[in-house]
């Protein structure tokens, strides 16, 4: 009877060694992974959310340019020094911006 009771007792601790594991992991996970993504998911919002015509943008592609215009997610850049190319991208296409006042 007692040599029941004992392993009954030992598989709950077993189990329970292992669910404290899981959660230990899934927490190293959540603060290594998930949340440094989530930070810089909200710093590139904030980023694209401030971005205003006049500004300097570095794209995806790795062209500078200017922003000429912006309608809602849509931005028309300009790049090169003879001010005729205009393109128009996504917003989210922007990596980088420098304010157009800011100087390095």
């Amino acid at each position: 009877m007692m040599s029941i009771l004992a392993e009954a007792t030992g598989g709950m601790v077993g189990t329970l060694g292992m669910i404290i594991w899981l959660v230990v992991l899934f927490a190293i996970m959540y603060f290594l992974m998930i949340r440094p993504q989530k930070k810089e998911q909200k710093r590139k919002d904030l980023m694209l959310s401030e971005v205003a015509a006049g500004d300097t943008v570095l794209t995806t592609s790795g062209f500078y340019g200017t922003i000429i215009d912006i309608e809602d997610d849509t931005v028309i850049v300009e790049f090169g020094n003879n001010k005729n190319c205009r393109i128009p991208m996504q917003k989210a296409a922007i990596a980088d911006v420098e304010k157009a006042g800011s100087a390095e």
